[in-house]
């Protein structure tokens, strides 16, 4: 379990924009033992919440935002590599997200969870189009589409791809999951009789990532 003072000192040097005690936090906390994933679990990950709560409620401004996020991608790529790797579960999903750079880290942290676990992993990004994300998805035939991010302005969008990946039958076997604000969740996560698509729970400050609970709602026994 990570101290919450190492998580308060790295989002202070995040919205401070420095760059470099930023990575001495993550350096410092890789060499006392802690395992990657979870500095992404229980470092970057909840920063990042934080930032977008802030953000909101104006206690930041949009340069600081802008700052931290660029900062904590940038730690995200270097971490990448260092990940565990399971063994190959024969699974695909693809993410894809909404197209500013804080939900493009989110989307990016969740696919290097994914890939971590064992799963053959495409990352879209942002900025598609649905008939785009439609053809991939088609060409691809993932096990899951996980679409993060999306805004309750975003919404409508996302129900028509879902509503056209249902009637053009794309893949009729794969499941769609949202990472939303504007739906609501049901409590339980980890079973798997829940309909789909699926929003994923909006992490309250310091929590991990959906993909935790993704992860093992799909691991094999």
């Amino acid at each position: 379990m990570i101290r919450e003072e190492i998580v308060e000192r790295y989002l202070d040097s995040l919205l401070r924009g420095d760059r470099r005690n930023s990575r001495v936090v993550i350096e410092e906390t890789l060499q006392s033992g802690t395992p990657t994933n979870l500095v992404y679990m229980e470092v970057v990950w909840p920063t990042m919440v934080e930032i977008e709560r802030l953000l909101r409620a104006e206690r930041i401004t949009p340069a600081q935002e802008h700052l931290a996020t660029r900062i904590n991608r940038t730690i995200v790529d270097q971490l990448q590599n260092k990940l565990p790797r399971r063994s190959a579960r024969n699974k695909k999903i693809a993410v894809c997200c909404a197209p500013d750079e804080l939900q493009e880290l989110g989307g990016q942290i969740i696919a290097d969870l994914f890939e971590s676990d064992g799963w053959d992993v495409r990352f879209l990004g942002g900025g598609l189009t649905n008939d785009d994300i439609l053809t991939f998805v088609h060409e691809y035939a993932p096990d899951i589409l996980l679409a993060y991010g999306t805004s309750p302005r975003q919404a409508p969008s996302i129900r028509q791809l879902i509503d056209r990946i249902k009637d053009v039958s794309a893949n009729p076997n794969m499941q769609i999951m949202v990472r939303a604000d504007c739906l609501t969740v049901p409590k339980d996560c980890g079973r798997k009789s829940e309909p789909m698509p699926l929003p994923l729970r909006r992490n309250r400050r310091w929590k991990s990532p959906p993909a935790r609970c993704l992860l093992n709602r799909y691991r094999e026994p």
